[in-house]
């Protein structure tokens, strides 16, 4: 048992979601203001309460600090006014590192919070020439970003996606500027562009599978118009009780409902068929449910017909283990995981609301602590699967 112990903790531990508090000045050192002007995302305080916000224009978007929430004293909707406010290893690459240090983690993977929980305002900009602008200039950032230890910060990009020729151009692009996998939307319905299985999108999957990069799907990406995310920041604090009741219940089903339904799309529409080889991972997903799932939707799909009256067609429990990977944080039962050892990833979500990032408002503790109580009963060839090896595999972890 002991030998075991030293095993599990000598594992280089891969978190594959994480996320970058963008810094003030992302888009307005980088995008030209003068040609431009205000439609730059840039940041300014909210009259009502003085709050850094985001901004497109007069389009108020997220609170600059308000999703770092990691070593914040108080519950979300709680959160910080200013990027000052926060623990700075949610903005600064160097104290990044040291977090990862004292986390006992090996490596990271970044994600956004701008341009994607808004990609709608986004989308909302006349100018296609100043949006291309500004998802290459926040892809460019988060290479300088990842600069600080191209080992243990690993990029993913944002594409375009208004426009498939020059999401094509971007993925070469990001591709040799050291990025290893692509951030895309669940639901693209919801800003009006088609399904992930449509073939409006086949283009770039064709062109991901011959690079090697991951389709990445997080919870709640693309997921709001922008008018919904207007009214979503207009109610935060109005009524504290039924809000953190709500959020509770939301953050909740995202991470599980939306989830499914990405799953379910990928692994029965015939995705997976046209491109066999391309990785796909389901961010922020849970894991406890994901057996039930992926056996429900292979029921379903025998007593259909499917299997027999299209027997070329792939079953989704086998594109289920062949190309999708589901996500785990916080579960403390991972027994399941012996039949979905290679399909199953670590993360923290750090700094969000709900990240393993202990502190004052936090239930979490050190995020090694965390896995060694979880995951310690189990063999530790599976948890260096799931800690490390499934990772190091999707997004070229040496």
């Amino acid at each position: 048992m002991i030998g075991e112990q030293a095993e599990l903790d000598a594992i280089a531990i891969i978190d594959v979601d994480s996320h970058v508090t963008e810094p003030p000045d992302l888009w307005t050192s980088r995008v030209s203001v003068a040609k431009w002007g205000d439609r730059v995302p840039h940041v300014r305080a909210n009259p009502v309460d003085d709050e850094q916000c985001w901004y497109v224009g007069d389009t108020r978007l997220m609170g600059v600090a308000s999703s770092a929430l990691a070593g914040f004293a108080d519950f979300w909707p709680s959160r910080p006014k200013r990027i000052e406010d926060t623990d700075p290893g949610s903005w600064q690459p160097e104290e990044r590192l040291k977090r990862l240090s004292e986390y006992g983690i090996d490596s990271q993977v970044l994600y956004p919070n701008v341009l994607a929980f808004h990609t709608g305002a986004l989308l909302e900009l006349q100018d296609a020439d100043l949006r291309l602008a500004c998802f290459q200039a926040y892809n460019d950032f988060l290479v300088e970003f990842a600069g600080a230890d191209t080992h243990r910060l690993i990029p993913l990009m944002m594409l375009p996606i208004w426009d498939i020729d020059a999401c094509v151009a971007e993925m070469e692009r990001c591709w040799n500027a050291g990025h290893r996998g692509i951030v895309f939307a669940p639901e693209f319905e919801k800003v009006g562009l088609p399904g992930i299985s449509s073939g409006y999108w086949d283009r770039i999957f064709d062109a991901a599978q011959a690079l090697g990069l991951s389709i990445n799907f997080h919870a709640g990406f693309a997921g709001f118009s922008a008018v919904e995310f207007r009214k979503h920041g207009d109610v935060i604090g109005q009524d504290d009780e039924t809000f953190r009741r709500g959020y509770a219940r939301d953050s909740a089903l995202v991470a599980q409902a939306g989830n499914s339904r990405n799953i379910a799309e990928i692994t029965t529409s015939g995705l997976c068929d046209r491109f066999p080889t391309l990785n796909f991972v389901s961010v922020e997903s849970g894991f406890g449910y994901v057996p039930f799932l992926v056996n429900a939707l292979d029921w379903q799909w025998k007593m259909t017909g499917v299997e027999r009256k299209f027997p070329g067609a792939t079953s989704p429990i086998e594109v289920f283990h062949r190309q999708i990977y589901a996500t785990f944080w916080f579960e403390s039962d991972l027994r399941l995981l012996d039949g979905f050892a290679d399909n199953v990833m670590f993360e923290t979500d750090y700094p969000h609301p709900t990240s393993l990032a202990p502190g004052p408002a936090s239930y979490v503790d050190n995020p090694a602590d965390m896995v060694r109580r979880h995951l310690s009963p189990l063999p530790v060839e599976i948890a260096r699967k799931v800690l490390h090896d499934n990772a190091a595999r999707v997004y070229g972890v040496s």
